[in-house]
């Protein structure tokens, strides 16, 4: 499998964890040092502890809402990669999310999640406009 294909698997779990409310493979998916997160909204999160705690309360919420990912676009350099992709909230392309891996003891790690809303909500089976300007 290639570093491309490796990467892009290992979003694919994330969203995966994410989708089905999996704690605990969300916990596998993170690595142990040097992770960060910045949740739409949020403050920035620093630390595993930090990190991991936003995401069980998230995962465990009876509000919690649906989401999915599309155009997914990986970029591997060495021992650390991003995937920038589209989040799907509840049907609708909502956020811009950039998901930072680095590659430990052979497997994808994520560091860092980041996600930020889009200028224009797009519906399911759309596509957003790209490079669009805020400022």
């Amino acid at each position: 499998m290639s570093d491309t294909d490796a990467i892009l698997a290992a979003n694919a779990a994330y969203y995966r964890a994410f989708s089905t409310g999996d704690a605990a493979a969300m916990s596998r998916i993170w690595a142990d040092d040097g992770v960060t997160c910045v949740h739409p909204g949020w403050t920035p999160l620093i630390g595993r502890a930090a990190v991991i705690d936003s995401y069980h309360n998230i995962l465990t919420s009876p509000n919690r809402v649906r989401i999915a990912h599309r155009e997914d676009t990986a970029i591997v350099t060495g021992e650390e990669g991003r995937v920038v992709c589209i989040e799907i909230v509840e049907g609708t392309a909502l956020l811009a999310a950039t998901n930072f891996y680095r590659r430990i003891d052979g497997a994808w790690r994520m560091v860092h999640h980041q996600a930020s809303p889009i200028a224009v909500a797009v519906e399911e089976g759309e596509s957003p406009p790209r490079g669009q300007r805020l400022n």
